[in-house]
């Protein structure tokens, strides 16, 4: 997850706060200071943090009626909202609109990643329905132009630059107005990486949105800067990061999206709430939910339920879900949003062997016929031989892949046994103790035990429940969690 040293180490202290015998002033005094201890190593600056722990304070006393005496919680609330209140900008960012003229301009320190992140925003737009492009007036880096070029082949989204034009101004200008003849929604210019020494390169940046006059400019902030409308790039590979945030705080720009990783969908909008949720590992439902929507199709979510509450799996349906993995982006990202689940239930090494070897099964089932992905055909050993020479894979990782699908069918045929269909969650959460003992029964007690104990999942399924329009989607996240080992 995001920052996840920090998130670690908040946790920690608020959860050795909640297991002390009783929450007294030494106990609470204690706890803030490994928060601020904590919030010190991820470099927030420290102008900021005497300021959180006197507020967390003076509203543990104004409150403490409110709560019955409850300590505890008051200082887990309030450390997550002085958290919130330091990462909402006091402005309001801007929010592109179809059908009118919505010009950014990206500027950013050189190796904050931003040419990357112009196409990554670029791309996140354009799956909303926005008709996006690319400018490229970065003359000053070599390779510039043919980095955004090949990024932006990737995604299918057309880009404007040029080898032998070295006047930034006049390759923006003419970029922009060549897209705005088009009708194209959303144009996004994509600047020379400034340094503090290069002070013609800031000249330079006035001259170009002077030309182009731009709806907005978005800094682009390197989550390993010490201390700028914001998008933080690189915000999943250090364990600081305080000083890009803190950034929101001196300015009171606000932070628009963040960067999570390096493929083309590790790029999310930012939400201070959320953040902090999942920060401190109270997971992000609404967030959760709102993923599962975007890579799922709703509509064929009640045929595949009905079937698999039956204990009807075929490999076909393992590769519809290998796919869905995908394309909700980073696992551990995901797994972030469900509450109760560690920062560092899944380390960055684990999660890229595991996508490897999803990658691995998909390449195997595509050399599979219809009959043999539906199971209407068994895979003997003859199959098996003719599927390795397609694939360019072993016997072994066949076997591997059957081994996984046995696993996959055998907890399909438990989630059938379960209840979980679409329309009984309800009565299944009227009864509890007959869940929990079903539940504990089913999934592995190592497995169940990451996942923050059957209570836990009862109290994930409680906030489903309150999601009218989730459709499918909860029996296809459950499917994710009970299948994860």
């Amino acid at each position: 997850m995001v920052l996840t040293e920090l998130g670690t180490q908040l946790t920690c202290a608020l959860q050795k706060l909640q297991a002390s015998a009783a929450a007294d002033d030494s106990a609470i005094e204690e706890c803030l200071k490994e928060v601020i201890r904590a919030l010190i190593l991820a470099d927030i600056n420290i102008s900021y943090l005497k300021d959180i722990k006197s507020n967390i304070k003076k509203n543990i006393e104004k409150n403490i009626d409110l709560y019955g005496n409850n300590k505890k919680r008051l200082v887990q609330q309030y450390v997550v909202e002085e958290l919130i209140n330091l990462l909402e900008g006091k402005k309001e960012s801007y929010v592109p609109k179809k059908g009118s003229r919505n010009v950014i301009l990206f500027v950013g320190l050189q190796g904050s990643e931003k040419t990357t992140t112009c196409t990554k925003f670029a791309h996140y737009y354009q799956k909303k329905g926005f008709k996006t492009a690319l400018v490229c007036a970065d003359t000053f880096r070599a390779g510039a132009f043919d980095q955004l070029k090949q990024n932006a082949a990737k995604v299918k989204i057309p880009f404007y630059g040029s080898y032998s034009e070295v006047d930034p101004v006049k390759i923006a200008s003419d970029g922009v107005n060549a897209f705005l003849k088009e009708k194209y929604d959303l144009i996004i210019v994509d600047s020379s990486g400034r340094h503090k020494q290069e002070s013609e390169l800031f000249e330079e940046m006035k001259q170009v949105e002077s030309s182009i006059k731009p709806e907005e400019i978005v800094f682009v902030i390197d989550s390993h800067i010490g201390q700028s409308s914001i998008i933080i790039t690189k915000i999943d590979g250090h364990a600081k990061g305080g000083g890009a945030l803190s950034a929101v705080a001196s300015t009171g720009c606000p932070i628009t999206f963040i960067g999570t990783g390096e493929h083309i969908n590790d790029f999310e909008k930012f939400e201070a709430k959320s953040f902090v949720s999942r920060l401190l590992g109270l997971g992000d439902i609404n967030g959760l939910v709102s993923t599962l929507k975007e890579v799922i199709d709703i509509e064929k979510q009640p045929q595949l339920i009905n079937r698999l509450s039956k204990g009807k799996f075929v490999l076909r349906d393992m590769y519809d879900q290998f796919q869905n993995v995908f394309k909700m982006g980073s696992l551990s990202k995901v797994m972030s949003m469900i509450p109760g689940f560690g920062n560092n239930l899944i380390s960055k090494g684990t999660e890229k062997e595991g996508i490897e070897k999803i990658k691995k099964f998909m390449v195997i089932m595509d050399s599979m016929t219809n009959e043999e992905l539906d199971c209407v055909k068994p895979l003997n050993d003859s199959r098996c031989l003719r599927i390795c020479k397609g694939s360019g894979t072993r016997l072994q990782d066949i076997r591997e892949l059957l081994e996984q699908f046995k696993f996959l069918k055998n907890m399909v045929s438990k989630m059938g046994k379960l209840g979980l269909r679409e329309n009984n969650l309800g009565s299944l959460m009227r009864n509890q103790k007959q869940f929990l003992s079903k539940m504990n029964n089913m999934i592995d007690p190592s497995m169940l035990g990451q996942m923050g104990g059957a209570n836990n999942m009862v109290n994930i399924l409680k906030e489903f429940t309150k999601m009218d329009d989730l459709g499918g989607s909860m029996a296809n996240m459950m499917k994710q969690m009970g299948f994860k080992k």
